[in-house]
């Protein structure tokens, strides 16, 4: 393990992606754990994207795995095959079969990100947003006027507090008090009592406000 916390941290000879698909198979090759060593190994890949294309998590190949797991475990163990001849690479293990898994790790990469952004169309999103707002409202969970903020969030990315009365029409007392409701049920988030409003995704709301995103249990 510490040979291979060294090598990541090493300046990078191969392009992000193919390292952290190859830092992949390296951590699962070593199996540090009784149990976990597959989720550790997605956890890693995923950070180490997060890292470089600073998407805010927004896609994660772990989904597109749990959605490929059989293709994913045989491709993911032909890499611990040995080298079939002079020309499958230097090492004692095929480097062909690294780099079949490597298309299909990247394939997956790119199939994530273009199913979230069909998944999130701003105007089908705000039409769920709206839809569950307004009905938060009715059922009392809600105040009025929380569906301005939400869509306010979404469209700039942040608000700022002291925009949030302007923005539902109310005085600043009544935002605060919106503020505070959607903060509460964790639709919003800041980081700090000043900080600029940014709406969150919980994944109570998963089935809600993106529905898709998770695979089905019978998948």
């Amino acid at each position: 393990m510490q040979q291979l916390v060294s090598w990541i941290n090493q300046p990078k000879q191969l392009d992000t992606f193919a390292f952290a698909v190859v830092a992949h198979h390296k951590m699962t090759a070593i199996h540090p754990f009784m149990d976990g060593n597959g989720r550790v190994a997605r956890l890693m890949s995923h950070a180490m994207m997060l890292d470089t294309l600073d998407t805010g998590a927004v896609w994660s190949v772990a989904r597109g795995l749990a959605r490929n797991v059989s293709e994913y475990k045989t491709l993911l163990s032909n890499c611990d095959l040995p080298r079939r001849n002079d020309l499958d690479g230097r090492g004692p293990l095929s480097e062909e079969a690294l780099a079949e898994f490597t298309r299909f790790f990247l394939g997956i990469c790119i199939d994530q990100v273009n199913f979230m952004e069909s998944l999130i169309q701003p105007d089908r999103l705000r039409t769920r947003i709206v839809l569950w707002t307004e009905e938060e409202i009715r059922l009392g969970f809600l105040p009025p006027k929380s569906g301005s903020i939400l869509e306010a969030v979404l469209y700039r990315g942040e608000l700022p507090r002291g925009d949030a009365g302007a923005v539902a029409g109310t005085g600043e007392r009544q935002a605060r008090r919106i503020v505070s409701a959607l903060l509460g049920r964790e639709v919003l988030v800041s980081d700090s009592p000043r900080a600029p409003l940014r709406l969150a995704f919980p994944a109570a709301l998963a089935s809600r406000w993106m529905p898709g995103l998770f695979p089905d249990k019978s998948a």
